[in-house]
């Protein structure tokens, strides 16, 4: 690649760094985005955890031969280097390749097992650099964990899709009286439970964990049993163990129509996705109020670039 595209790489580096590293700092903020593909030419998300970088490049076609590629992506990582002031080997890169329903989260594609303890709303969360297609913490539902924790005193609170466990770690700091995490991952299931015994907050008596498929759970979810529930689905899966398959733009009425069964009288429900032109069909939702949340749970460091949908649903 040309030197002045480098340079120009650089350049951005160093003005979004600077910018969203101050903005972090007042807000006590370790771990955040500050790149997503700002330049066409380089298409990574680069993330800060604290000390160390996580880059994922977008899969795409730049008509590069393997080694040619490698050799780029080794410049990309020295200029990294040099604009954050650290070490090249506290840069984790990878290729952020888009997998085709749910099953694409769980594939492992390196066995390096990097890991760190990095902090987050005065708790501590393990994440991986190197074997999975994301790090285990979600950055851009810093804001919603925080509002699940102001939620959850006292309260019994089910998370669906639970991934590695960041929102039942924050509704146990917020003294839920049970947490319920389900997910089809017994890998990140056990991720979570690590994620609740770092934090020095496991009970077994209080916190469940369930594996299985939530479509599937959901049938047999005794009713009126949780104050909160958090569901962040995936926009499509097709589990091997079902006749069908989901797709969140589609059957996301039936989906909430179940969680509000297991609601209880006055409960909340946080509902999110990722499908970029999801519509919530507002008016087949037998709830009593449905309030989209997207904007005032985007963080700093995702304006303008999350396309993510939250809402609060309350019974």
């Amino acid at each position: 690649m040309p030197s002045e595209k480098l340079i120009m790489f650089q350049n951005r580096l160093q003005k979004v760094y600077k910018h969203f590293s101050k903005l972090a700092k007042r807000q006590e903020v370790a771990c955040y985005r500050f790149y997503d593909h700002d330049l066409p030419e380089f298409p990574f998300a680069i993330e800060w955890y604290n000390g160390v970088v996580h880059a994922a490049e977008y899969k795409r076609r730049h008509g590069m031969e393997d080694e040619e590629h490698t050799l780029w992506l080794q410049e990309c990582k020295e200029i990294l280097a040099a604009v954050l002031e650290i070490q090249a080997d506290n840069i984790f890169m990878k290729v952020r390749q888009r997998k085709a329903g749910r099953q694409g989260q769980y594939e492992k594609f390196d066995e390096q097992k990097v890991e760190r303890i990095v902090p987050e709303g005065g708790l501590n969360f393990i994440i991986n650099l190197t074997d999975y297609l994301d790090t285990g913490l979600f950055l851009d539902h810093r804001i919603t964990r925080g509002m699940v924790r102001n939620d959850a005193k006292g309260l019994n609170v089910l998370n669906l899709f639970c991934y590695t466990g960041s929102f039942s770690v924050y509704a146990a700091d917020g003294g839920a009286h049970t947490v319920t995490s389900v997910d089809l991952s017994k890998t990140y299931l056990n991720w979570a439970k690590r994620n609740m015994q770092y934090n020095k907050l496991y009970k077994d008596t209080q916190h469940e964990f369930i594996h299985g498929d939530v479509i599937e759970w959901l049938d047999y979810m005794p009713a009126d049993a949780y104050d909160l529930i958090i569901c962040d689905p995936p926009t499509f899966s097709n589990s091997k163990r079902m006749e069908d398959n989901f797709d969140v733009q589609r059957d996301h009425v039936a989906l909430l129509k179940k969680l509000l069964k297991g609601c209880t009288e006055g409960g909340k429900i946080y509902f999110s996705n990722n499908y970029r032109n999801f519509e919530l069909d507002r008016d087949k939702i037998p709830a009593l109020t449905v309030k989209d949340i997207t904007g005032p749970t985007t963080p700093f460091d995702f304006q303008g670039k999350l396309h993510r949908k939250c809402y609060l649903i309350e019974k």
